[in-house]
């Protein structure tokens, strides 16, 4: 069901983007020399579908790399929590190991004490 509504989605869009390629496909002058105009130093001819697909994958990368960067405070916290979560779990064990063996419960048992948690309704 995924892949058949990944398919509905994806097919219009690969087809847009072939036909853009096909109807861009002439040579543009891309120059980085904003003050030579008539000869720049640094000018490239490319088709206008390599320029879009360019500018969209480096818009891809930078947005990646910056949500990376952006995330970083999350991910030390998840570090810290998991490496407390590990410590605990440690200290449990170590404490279980000098409790007696019928006092030790086991990971999903509730201590039978004779009594309801809560009183009983009126």
């Amino acid at each position: 069901m995924i892949r058949f509504l990944k398919s509905l989605v994806l097919l219009p869009i690969a087809a847009l983007v072939i036909l853009l390629a096909v109807a861009n496909r002439a040579p543009v002058r891309l120059s980085f020399d904003p003050f030579n105009v008539d000869a720049p130093v640094f000018s490239a001819d490319l088709p206008l579908y390599a320029i879009l697909f360019g500018a969209v994958a480096l818009g891809i990368i930078v947005g990646g790399v910056f949500t990376w960067l952006g995330q970083g405070k999350t991910r030390a916290q998840a570090r810290y929590h998991r490496r407390e979560a590990v410590r605990h779990e440690r200290e449990a064990t170590r404490l279980r190991a000098y409790a007696p063996e019928s006092e030790v419960p086991g990971p999903y048992t509730v201590p039978n004490t004779g009594r309801t948690a809560l009183p009983a309704p009126r």
